[in-house]
């Protein structure tokens, strides 16, 4: 796989670890696809941090699908970007109809763990590009997991993204984080992804930056909430609360909420 495709071994690597301690995230699959893989990461990719990070953000990401299926039951759900991430399984879903999405060399390893059924379905399509979204099934509303994956697009891309998906649906909900631009400038010097050979992303402050004409932004959310930061015990939780919680966070990562309605 590429530079890009190889930073989902990051957040598989952060959810494994995190879910063997038995705290913030039980992912079974994650545990099982990083022993079977055994993909090297070095240097800040292997950080306790950014484990406990990832696999926070992966809880926020989990709780928000699950609250807003839970409100709209006939809603179709993508998630794009999706990874080796096992999210479909985290949430027990298995009444809407779900997408899995990315490049075509991450669904082909992939299949090498899910299995497709009659509500599941592994997409392989570029998401900086629209044709592939005409193909998908008509619902009356659809659920837009977009975890990890701003950064590579950009705001113009992501823009294009929503508004093609505006066009297939009559109503839109879509979570999506997003780096800064003091993140994307600071990414040469201080960045996990580097790690895997990445060296380009793009940053965005303001969720008025990926607003279209009709989707428009609801909320922003925590990465990092409270409830989920105490689960940490002893200077675990001092430590982590300090460097990589609440205004620490904001400042090179943030949370949007978007809706069409």
């Amino acid at each position: 796989m590429n530079e890009v495709n190889k930073t989902l071994y990051i957040p598989l690597y952060g959810k494994s670890e995190i879910s063997r301690r038995g705290i913030i995230i039980s992912d079974k699959m994650a545990e099982e696809i990083w022993e079977k893989e055994g993909f090297e990461l070095k240097g800040k990719a292997r950080s306790k941090w950014l484990a406990l990070f990832m696999s926070m953000r992966a809880a926020v990401f989990d709780e928000w699908t699950v609250r807003t299926l839970s409100k709209y039951p006939q809603a179709v759900v993508l998630h794009i970007g999706c990874g080796l991430d096992s999210r479909i399984l985290r949430v027990g879903n298995s009444t809407n109809l779900w997408f899995d999405i990315d490049f075509s060399d991450v669904i082909k390893e992939r299949r090498k763990y899910f299995s497709e059924n009659e509500k599941y379905t592994m997409l392989e399509a570029d998401a900086s590009k629209t044709e592939w979204i005409d193909a998908l099934p008509d619902a009356p509303e659809a659920v837009v997991v977009m975890e990890g994956i701003s950064m590579y697009l950009g705001s113009e891309k992501c823009r294009r993204l929503f508004e093609a998906l505006s066009r297939k649906y009559g109503r839109l909900f879509i979570l999506a984080d997003v780096y800064t631009v003091f993140a994307a400038k600071a990414i040469k010097y201080k960045n996990p992804i580097n790690d895997v050979g990445v060296t380009e992303v793009y940053g965005i402050d303001s969720p008025d930056e990926l607003e279209t004409e009709e989707v428009r932004f609801k909320a922003e959310h925590s990465m990092t909430p409270q409830k989920l930061v105490d689960k940490l015990q002893g200077f675990e939780r001092t430590f982590f609360n300090t460097v990589f919680a609440g205004k620490a966070t904001k400042k090179i990562y943030r949370l949007f909420e978007f809706e069409k309605i």
